[in-house]
């Protein structure tokens, strides 16, 4: 299964990831009216330490404790990618205790959100792939 990756090295820090997830899991069409005055809260964060940036996203564990720990059932996999049913979501934050890479963060409704590879949005390319502009962000198989 492919999946996302990201090399350290070539990660600026420049965070355009996160705007680019953040658009592209709005219902909006137009990134200014999706984004302008409003607090971002993407699916992909970017970690700084010293002069080293990373991104930190889902990264869709074979056996994942996320799922095996919610009490609601709201996460499951489909073609392995893990998804949140929204409507099952209780906002628990179970899954954020038991995620060993702090990939699963509350959305701005209260329940929780993660990474889903863009499977609903995107229809191939993770938008954070796409807007990288360094490469450091690849979406393959390994």
């Amino acid at each position: 299964m492919r999946r996302i990756y990201v090399n350290e090295k070539w990660c600026l820090g420049c965070h355009l990831c996160e705007y680019n997830c953040a658009f592209s899991n709005s219902a909006e069409t137009d990134m200014v009216k999706a984004l302008k005055d409003v607090h971002i809260n993407p699916r992909i964060r970017i970690e700084e330490e010293g002069n080293i940036h990373f991104a930190v996203s889902c990264r869709h564990c074979e056996e994942p404790l996320c799922v095996k720990g919610c009490i609601m059932g709201a996460l499951s996999i489909e073609d392995g990618v893990i998804m949140i049913d929204q409507d099952k979501c209780v906002g628990c934050c179970t899954c954020i205790l038991m995620c060993p890479y702090g990939a699963i963060m509350p959305s701005d409704t209260g329940v929780m959100q993660k990474c889903e590879l863009c499977v609903k949005n995107a229809g191939g390319t993770p938008a954070c792939v796409e807007s990288c502009p360094n490469r450091a962000i690849v979406f393959e198989e390994r």
